[in-house]
């Protein structure tokens, strides 16, 4: 998820020079209508690795919710964020991402989905109200893993897999490696150039997710975008209600595997 400090057009969460990206290439997926979203899940995978989803039964006052907590974790001193310890695995980092230390204009909070062990970062920087968030983040990560298990099920039919939940169930185990990550994309300061020595300026740079899928929120924050078979880069227009859908390596790997006549 993107959090955003302030409604504000001059926020970006990545800055790149890109060509327009028209609003119908971005395939939608309704997951009310699962006979059709299978095949578009499918067709979706193999054409752009990326795809959003409608209807996808996450309520709008859990995601509500869950912003306002990570606004005010966001909004905090940079002592107390990092009280939430350094992201080896989880916990707080600030522009460095990832094991190979890139750099991005960005902060992050990086979680598992023990929330006992979240409630024990927590703690260190929000005290007594540790327990609100948390639970906040209970309500948003259990219907968000509900959304990931219809995904993930629509997409083994769609794929012919025997076994339609044989990818839901790696994410309902219970030592599943899924993370949960809020990314916030602070303001520019007024005398920043967006022009860094004729370098572009990223908020977080180029990269491929290693799992099956990854789910994201965007908010209201432009900047999201992808690189399509060409190799030219397309922004994708912020949906407010929507979740979007990117394709890991692991699945990718897959498809070209099972599928080696689509590619």
């Amino acid at each position: 998820m993107v959090v955003l400090s302030k409604p504000t057009t001059e926020q970006y969460s990545c800055i790149r020079k890109t060509a327009t990206f028209p609003t119908p290439i971005v395939p939608v997926v309704d997951l009310s209508r699962p006979e059709d979203a299978k095949n578009l899940i499918v067709k979706a995978c193999e054409d752009f690795g990326f795809f959003k989803v409608i209807n996808h039964g996450v309520p709008m006052e859990a995601i509500s919710k869950l912003e306002s907590e990570a606004a005010e974790f966001f909004s905090l001193s940079l002592n107390q964020k990092e009280k939430a310890g350094t992201p080896n695995p989880f916990g707080y980092g600030n522009k460095k991402i990832g094991r190979n230390g890139d750099v991005g204009w960005v902060e992050y909070l990086l979680l598992t989905n023990n929330h006992d062990y979240n409630f024990m970062r927590l703690t260190s920087v929000f005290g007594p109200k540790a327990d609100q968030f948390r639970n906040v983040m209970r309500d948003y990560m259990g219907a968000v893993r509900n959304m990931a298990c219809v995904i993930l099920e629509l997409m083994a039919e769609g794929l012919k897999i025997e076994q339609k939940n044989v990818l839901s169930n790696m994410m309902m185990d219970k030592e599943s490696d899924s993370i949960f990550r809020l990314n916030h994309y602070p303001p520019y300061p007024e005398n920043f150039s967006l022009d860094n020595n004729g370098e572009d300026v990223i908020g977080f740079g180029e990269h491929t997710d290693p799992q099956i899928i990854s789910l994201m929120r965007s908010n209201n924050t432009s900047g999201l975008q992808i690189c399509l078979r060409d190799r030219s880069w397309v922004s994708v227009p912020p949906d407010h209600n929507s979740f979007f859908v990117n394709v890991g390596d692991s699945l990718q790997v897959y498809i070209i595997v099972a599928r080696p006549n689509n590619n």
